[in-house]
């Protein structure tokens, strides 16, 4: 009938916010889960991260899917999102930042399918962070839900161009076009 239950119970439309966070949550997981098959092909050390990163998606997911206006005691405990995964995804973008070229132009996606689709992963990411910093605003999600996912879109950059460095592939840059 158009609707779905949260994971306090609580009865929404499907067209809800919260509903429309955890549907762009999934395809990042999705996206993220075919960039890192990409990756492993090339033989990539970082799928593990990749994959560590979709276990943590499954944790912002329930932190979204429990409204704190709803939520009590026992659902924010299980449910909370700490500043640890965020602080993580800091050292890997430290990390793979301080192996590459400075950027002198805009990247467009590209760089090889490993490259490519962690930048369409981070498109995905930035558009999952749109649709959760709502409901922050509103008190109805962890403030770190939303640092994470703006954290990780700059990671999953930074790991495209790396991809891209390590595959020896050519990313392409903007070029304005001659009026």
């Amino acid at each position: 009938k158009g609707f779905s239950s949260t994971f306090t119970g609580e009865r929404r439309p499907k067209g809800d916010r919260i509903f429309e966070a955890l549907g762009a949550t999934d395809e990042l997981s999705s996206a993220i889960g075919l960039a890192g098959e990409f990756s492993s092909e090339k033989g990539h050390t970082f799928v593990d991260q990749l994959h560590k990163v979709q276990c943590m998606l499954q944790d912002v997911g329930s932190n979204i899917a429990t409204p704190l206006s709803s939520a009590r005691e026992a659902h924010r405990k299980r449910t909370s999102f700490s500043e640890k995964p965020i602080l993580e995804l800091e050292q890997w973008i430290d990390s793979y930042s301080e192996q590459l070229p400075p950027l002198r132009a805009f990247i467009l996606p590209s760089g090889g399918r490993s490259s490519a689709a962690l930048h369409l992963s981070r498109a995905v990411c930035r558009r999952a962070e749109r649709c959760v910093v709502p409901l922050v605003q509103a008190g109805e999600a962890d403030p770190n839900v939303a640092k994470y996912l703006n954290r990780l879109s700059d990671y999953l950059f930074v790991l495209a161009r790396y991809a891209a460095m390590k595959e020896g592939k050519e990313e392409k840059i903007y070029i304005k076009p001659e009026p």
